[in-house]
């Protein structure tokens, strides 16, 4: 089995961070069942200096190099993403994606509309390199700015409603499309640094999301528990 991590800033990570994909690999490593391989062309970390993805400082130093593999970037989107997943599926032949994308496109980027058609667009490009891919979508959670702009808690509303219709769309037999939900008790005050990217206890939730459904949908690893440690 063969999983690939597709993001934006939460799933990348910055420079001394463990990120939800380290607890994702913890947990595949004691629940998946079988063997598992983490794929895609990218591993490096966010260097908030430099602007540009260039560390590979993780926080733990039992994290494999050969598990750090994403396509994720920092300030990059839907709209970024559909014309990677392509290439990128074809090269690491990745059999299910494991995406949290949406939160930076409506705050930069595009309308919900504009950015609900971006996910059309990378389900297909996805599926013309990987026909019989399997995926699982996170909504957008709303982050600190929809406490105070209405106009963009109400765009990531909207999105989440066409999220779910694209996965009701979309979704097949061959290729199926499951939408996670905000994990239970996610709480930006308590489980982000900043009122939008994960902490420790943020990256946990993120996972565990990510592990029920795989689980309890298609019998992938097993109930999420948190390894010890931070």
């Amino acid at each position: 089995m063969r999983f690939m991590f597709v993001g934006d800033s939460m799933t990348i990570g910055r420079a001394g961070d463990y990120t939800w994909r380290y607890r994702m690999w913890q947990h595949l490593g004691t629940t998946g069942g079988g063997p598992y391989r983490i794929v895609g062309p990218r591993s490096e970390l966010y260097d908030t200096a430099a602007d540009a993805p260039t560390r590979h400082a993780y926080a733990a130093p039992d994290f494999p190099a050969d598990a750090r593999r994403h396509l994720a970037g920092w300030g990059e989107g839907w709209q970024h993403m559909a014309p990677l997943i392509g290439p990128a599926a074809g090269a690491a032949r990745p059999d299910v994606l494991l995406v949290s994308l949406g939160l930076i496109d409506l705050g930069f980027y595009t309308r919900a509309d504009e950015t609900a058609a971006n996910v059309r667009r990378f389900v297909e490009r996805a599926r013309a390199a990987r026909p019989a891919v399997r995926m699982v979508l996170l909504p957008v959670i709303p982050n600190v700015r929809a406490e105070e702009d209405a106009p963009f808690a109400a765009e990531v509303a909207l999105f989440n409603e066409l999220l779910a219709k694209a996965v009701a769309d979309l979704s097949t037999a061959a290729s199926p499309i499951l939408l996670a939900a905000r994990p239970d008790g996610y709480d930006i005050r308590h489980d982000t640094y900043d009122g939008t990217h994960p902490n420790a206890a943020g990256e946990h939730k993120l996972a565990g999301e990510f592990a029920a459904v795989l689980h309890q949908a298609w019998g992938i690893g097993g109930p999420y528990r948190p390894a010890a440690g931070p």
